[in-house]
């Protein structure tokens, strides 16, 4: 009897724990992945004038975590330069655009830095930089968002829609942007493997947390 109960309990840990992995994989959003979309012009603010705001690697973060069958590597772009079209009395008129240079791309190990930057992936030295440029912003998104954008990414010489849920704060004197999805790195023409016996996931998280000054 004590045996059988030994069993049982090691038996739930067991299962306690490949839950708690599998959790840990579950990304909170997948980004939609489309052909690229024309970008609309800019349409006049409700009832406040527009503002023209700066968006730099100084006041946020654009990272990324890759996986693969032993672990996971996480990192960032140290580089990336844009700009915020904003209407603070509506968000969603906004329009956002960000350059990212590939080549700072910076993670938990340097020699996969370096392997980030060939041809096995970001090939930086033919696709210098990523670009996203925004075609619409709508209210409410997936698990809470307060917004869904949809915007053209052009990387790694392919472009394509991209839509995904983000979280914006207007305040003022910032707006804060918070977004955190998966994109599958093989719509972009990414497809590097990884070694045969660790194999790397398809899916890259994406994480966007910008806190973007209003000018005074």
């Amino acid at each position: 009897m004590k045996t059988h109960n030994t069993f049982l309990l090691l038996g739930a840990l067991s299962l306690s724990a490949s839950a708690f992995a599998c959790s840990k994989e579950d990304p909170k959003a997948k980004a939609t992945v489309d052909e690229a979309k024309a970008t609309p012009a800019t349409t006049g603010a409700t009832t406040a004038k527009r503002e023209q705001l700066l968006v730099t690697q100084d006041i946020g973060k654009v990272g990324f975590v890759g996986r693969k069958v032993t672990g996971q590597h996480e990192g960032k772009f140290e580089k990336f330069t844009g700009t915020l079209d904003l209407d603070a009395a509506a968000p969603e008129k906004s329009k956002i655009a960000l350059d990212i240079d590939l080549s700072s791309a910076k993670t938990d190990d340097p020699k996969l830095d370096k392997h980030l930057a060939s041809p096995d992936f970001f090939d930086a030295a033919k696709f210098a930089k990523a670009t996203f440029e925004s075609t619409e912003i709508k209210v409410g998104g997936a698990n809470g968002a307060t917004h869904t954008v949809t915007g053209n990414l052009d990387f790694h010489g392919a472009k394509k829609s991209l839509t995904f849920p983000v979280t914006v704060a207007v305040t003022a004197d910032k707006v804060t942007v918070k977004g955190d999805f998966t994109l599958n790195r093989k719509d972009f023409g990414v497809t590097f493997p990884g070694m045969p016996d660790n194999l790397i996931k398809d899916d890259v998280t994406v994480a966007i947390d910008l806190t973007i000054p209003r000018k005074k």
